[in-house]
């Protein structure tokens, strides 16, 4: 069986575009994927304080290693606010994500000796843990939450390339257990693994009972974390509800209305904007697709914008855009009209064009044909063809027969 170069190329190329690492890096991680919703930045470093009462405050709040952030930005940052001698104090209150990238947290955390503590304010799954227990002193908010499990990931390719994976996915066991180990664990090492192997999620007191914290604070630590990364947690075996209200209960209350004061004169009433002109709406929306090359969504856009204002119609065109970009660079331009008519956004056309691509990784081409030489150029037109040869003879053997 032969897969074309071609084919390993583009689909490298596809994956590239949408955000996927390929085979030649891939990605360990947690179970989440990728979560409908995901801040632009998984991490904030600020300095607080003056003189002896100066500290490095760290917020890891995000899934690590996302947006192409990776845990070299997050070491570089820290280095360029540390000043060698101020206390660390890192806010862990994340779902997990690159395994490697919490692993060089962790190590960072550790080089800072006795400076680095972590505070876990609310979620601390998968290689956030990791990362967490790289600091010299773990605390956790009465509230909060902990979580540890064999390490996860998704690939494409034959079955060398898959045992090859698995291999890694063993040794990238032995840097979790490895790491979970330097803290002053109460279980031993077999123990430790069968925690991991279950997937195990821990409450404060149980975290402090088996050594992974060292004090459990009262639950007035700040959370960070968005309510819609819960919906990652239907992908995990063992997930207590405990774990969904925990990011259920990071949402912001709603303020309360203002109440008005009756020695105030009432605020004037805003004047109404005016109308707008939907003929014109329509009219600007179909010469702005044309310019742009969405002649052919013209239609779908004015009737998804309903002509209510100009953000309405420059907010649809900007959707189909960056949905049609998407699908020139994922080498799928045909998908754009659909995507773009049934209303998907970027993110939400990624992830169907994510699934397109590993769909079509799976066709491969089948040929009895050994394949060329890496230094040899495929056949021309001026290559001989064989059935060519016979038409041309074909006639002097007639010829030949009535001799």
């Amino acid at each position: 069986m032969n897969i074309k170069r071609t084919h390993r190329l583009a689909l490298a190329v596809a994956m590239a575009a949408l955000g996927v690492s390929t085979l030649a890096q891939p990605r360990i991680m947690n179970k989440a994927g990728t979560p409908d919703l995901q801040a632009e930045h998984w991490y904030s470093i600020r300095a607080v304080g003056e003189a002896e009462q100066k500290a490095i405050e760290v917020y890891i709040y995000g899934e690590i290693g996302y947006w192409g952030i990776t845990s070299g930005d997050f070491i570089r940052d820290l280095k360029s606010r540390d000043d060698g001698v101020s206390p660390v104090v890192v806010f862990f209150d994340t779902i997990g994500g690159d395994l490697f990238d919490g692993i060089a947290i962790h190590n960072a955390l550790t080089a800072l000796g006795e400076r680095a503590t972590a505070r876990i304010v609310g979620a601390c799954f998968s290689s956030g843990s990791v990362a967490a227990c790289g600091a010299h002193r773990v605390e956790m908010a009465d509230n909060a939450l902990f979580m540890i499990h064999n390490p996860w990931t998704f690939m494409a390719g034959g079955s060398e390339e898959l045992r090859k994976m698995a291999d890694m996915m063993d040794k990238a066991l032995e840097g979790i257990v490895a790491s979970y180990q330097r803290r002053p664990l109460t279980i031993d090492e077999t123990e430790l693994r069968r925690l991991i192997d279950e997937e195990t999620w821990l409450t404060p007191s149980e975290a402090l009972a088996l050594g992974f914290a060292d004090e459990v604070m009262a639950g007035s630590l700040p959370q960070v974390s968005s309510g819609a990364h819960g919906k990652i947690l239907n992908r995990y075996r063992n997930t207590p509800q405990a774990a969904r209200d925990l990011l259920a209960s990071a949402d912001p209350e709603p303020e309360p209305e203002p109440i008005a004061d009756p020695d105030l004169p009432p605020e004037p009433e805003p004047e109404p904007e005016p109308t707008p002109d939907p003929a014109a709406l329509a009219a600007q929306l179909a010469a702005d697709c044309q310019a742009a090359g969405l002649s052919n969504v013209a239609a779908v856009l004015i009737k998804a914008s309903g002509l209510k204002s100009q953000a309405a119609i420059k907010a649809q065109l900007d959707r189909a855009k960056a949905v049609r970009d998407l699908c020139v660079l994922a080498k799928l331009p045909d998908e754009a009209v659909g995507l773009i008519t049934a209303g998907l956004d970027a993110d939400a056309a990624r992830l169907k064009l994510f699934d397109k691509v590993l769909e079509n990784s799976g066709k491969v081409e089948i040929s009895n044909k050994p394949p060329l030489p890496e230094d040899q150029p495929a056949p021309t037109s001026n290559a001989v063809d064989p059935g060519a040869i016979y038409a041309s003879r074909k006639p002097n053997a007639s010829k030949g027969a009535h001799k």
